[in-house]
């Protein structure tokens, strides 16, 4: 049994004034009540864009439309509807040549109407520009081998004066320490899908380049982002003219592409006098700041040091630069910290940050209760094993000659130490190693850490047991290879360590040594570049070749091309005379392939002299990339 439902007349007198706005309104008249503007057709506030892109890669159109009701889009290319392209932007498969000089446009609707946008054009250039390979930390990997063995490019039979040279710069804001990044296929908004060079400046500037558009112009980057604070400026250099005239970014960042982030520290200051150290996490695509950054870097640790009050060493962020890069083990990051000159007070701080939060997770001093201590290394970044186990080497400070029962300086000071740290179970210091003259070399700053570290990877020696070895020199001119399951600490008596080759080089390292096929290059100061073969898990006694080139200071930093364990070119920049960049033949230095001295008229000259202290070339996908105190210059063949 039904019941009938009895409407008040009021109440359908209401119902059917509303259906007759309804009406009115949808055949286009309009009624105000407070509805204005909720029955508009849509528009367009930002119209797709023309992309360039390499033959390979993906580009992605987008448009920025509004309207009432909901919006429903169609792209079209060269006229004709593209199945499923139904959002605000759309990407295309992977490009090729023949794709070049589509048309692409978006129809938008709603209940109220269309709207066609203007057309933007695909520009694919040719030549295999595809990347695969991805830059994402200081000399390519965590073993800091230097060693990029994806390049396919550039040969030795391709890179000299008649087909290789300068091509442009991306000029930016300020000195670049840093050694520049680099990410293939990074879908950026609105732009398209670019390989990208990530820069940072010593004016705290973060820059994102189209890696593709230098070809004799100084490029267009994609984004820049300011690590500055409201009211901040970069740090004065601090009275050293180590860096100068501005701190702002000088450790080379570390790339994580799975968190969509590129990990930087920044100095400023107020012009209170206040100073800061920051880590920034900053988006791959946008620079835009992750996580709740940037985090204030600050700590504490127990000792009575340099600048300590009440047994507690404090960290002070005017007395420091990040000059190390950073290292990425993980979901930790690693910062390590030098002085300013040897202005004192200062120790040896080691922190790390969560890379998903950026809060602090570690903090360790390895000279707590002494002074000095800075880690340098020319720049150069704590290397890591597959283990996980971090490596760098310190330079001059407070070292304690007494041993604890475990070989362990007996203060915890470590001093021109060449260590291993371990992060299970919290940061500390797994083992060392330092010369038996350590003290008196630290008293004449004659620094073990001046140059940085290169792990080795595994090797078997003469009786068949698999060695884990890493290669270190500083102002001595010494090679220490030690071996990183047992490094030697410290013997009064005369060093333990695996091997030692003295009187091989003719100066200091600033640098560091680098690795390619079974050989280690080295670049000291007044010296040629120097290739020492491994033979049984031995560095040879002597080097077996040498470039006819002597390196003034800082000597080279040496980095390698290769396609596998073939085409091997070792790159090294001569930071006087203008600066020079130099490709030597990676199996025998004596053949130099090619300078940028050699062509006509100054064609590859920089554009002011080098005077960067950290630099070291950067390879990735046939070009070349230098700092320099105004850009990033780069080589490449040329078309």
């Amino acid at each position: 049994m039904s019941r009938r439902v009895k409407f008040p007349l009021a109440f359908l007198a209401a119902a059917l004034l509303v259906a007759a706005i309804f009406r009115f309104s949808a055949c286009g008249g309009s009624y105000s009540s407070g509805t204005a503007g909720m029955t508009s057709a849509p528009s367009i506030t930002v119209q797709p864009m023309n992309q360039t892109v390499a033959a390979g890669q993906t580009a992605t159109f987008s448009v920025t439309a509004s309207g009432s009701a909901p919006l429903a889009y169609q792209w079209q290319m060269n006229d004709a509807d593209i199945s499923g392209a139904n959002s605000a932007s759309y990407t295309t498969p992977v490009t090729a040549a023949a794709n070049s000089g589509e048309r692409f446009r978006v129809k938008i609707s709603n209940a109220y109407g269309s709207v066609t946008s203007t057309e933007a054009t695909l520009t694919v250039n040719p030549g295999g520009n595809a990347s695969s390979i991805d830059v994402v930390t200081y000399h390519y990997d965590n073993m800091r081998t230097g060693q990029n063995t994806h390049e396919t490019i550039l040969t030795p039979a391709n890179v000299n004066v008649g087909s290789f040279g300068k091509l442009g710069e991306f000029v930016v804001d300020g000195l670049v320490d840093a050694q520049p990044l680099y990410l293939s296929n990074v879908a950026i908004p609105g732009k398209g899908t670019k390989n990208v060079l990530y820069v940072a400046t010593e004016h705290g500037s973060v820059y994102a380049f189209d890696a593709e558009s230098v070809n004799g112009s100084t490029g267009t980057f994609l984004w820049k982002t300011s690590t500055l604070a409201p009211g901040e400026t970069t740090s004065d250099n601090r009275r050293c003219t180590q860096v100068s005239p501005e701190i702002g970014i000088t450790a080379t960042p570390v790339i994580d592409r799975s968190r969509n982030a590129i990990y930087v520290v920044a100095m400023s200051k107020l012009a209170s006098g206040q100073y800061f150290q920051r880590l920034h996490a900053l988006d791959l695509a946008t620079g835009a700041e992750l996580f709740g950054g940037p985090t204030n870097i600050a700590a504490t640790f127990p000792g009575t040091g340099a600048g300590s009050t009440n047994g507690s060493v404090t960290f002070d962020p005017k007395q420091y630069k990040e000059r190390p890069g950073l290292l990425q083990v993980g979901s930790a990051i690693y910062t390590t910290w030098s002085s300013h000159c040897d202005f004192t007070p200062y120790t040896s701080w080691i922190m790390t940050y969560s890379a998903d939060t950026l809060a602090q997770t570690g903090v360790l001093n390895l000279v707590p209760n002494g002074s000095d201590g800075a880690i340098w290394m020319a720049g150069a970044a704590p290397g890591a094993d597959p283990a996980g186990d971090v490596f760098f080497i310190l330079g001059n400070g407070t070292f304690d000659t007494t041993l604890d029962s475990n070989g362990f300086p007996s203060n915890g000071n470590c001093g021109n130490c060449f260590v291993r740290l371990t992060n299970n179970g919290g940061l500390k210091l797994a083992d060392y190693f330092t010369p038996s003259n350590t003290v008196a070399e630290s008293a004449v700053d004659k620094d073990f850490g001046s140059g940085g570290e290169l792990l080795l990877p595994d090797l078997v020696d003469a009786a068949g047991a698999t060695r884990h070895l890493a290669v270190g020199s500083g102002k001595d001119g010494i090679i220490y290879v030690v071996d990183r399951d047992n490094m030697g600490k410290f013997s009064a008596a005369g060093d333990k360590i695996y091997q030692e080759i003295a009187g091989k080089l003719a100066g200091g390292v600033f640098g560091k040594p680098s690795y390619f096929n079974n050989t280690v290059y080295y670049g000291a100061v007044g010296d040629a570049l120097k290739a020492f073969p491994i033979s049984m898990a031995k560095l040879a006694a002597s080097p077996s070749s040498q470039s006819v080139h002597v390196f003034n200071y800082p000597g080279a930093n040496p980095s390698i091309s290769a396609n596998g364990n073939a085409a091997g070119i070792v790159w090294a920049l001569e930071n006087n005379n203008g600066g020079i960049l130099f490709a030597f033949d990676a199996s025998n230095l004596a053949n130099e392939l090619y300078d940028s001295n050699q062509a006509a008229g100054g064609r590859d000259h920089f554009p002011n002299s080098l005077n960067n202290k950290f630099t070291s070339p950067m390879v990735a996908n046939g070009r070349v990339y230098v700092q320099t105190p105004s850009s990033v210059a780069v080589f490449g063949l040329l078309h």
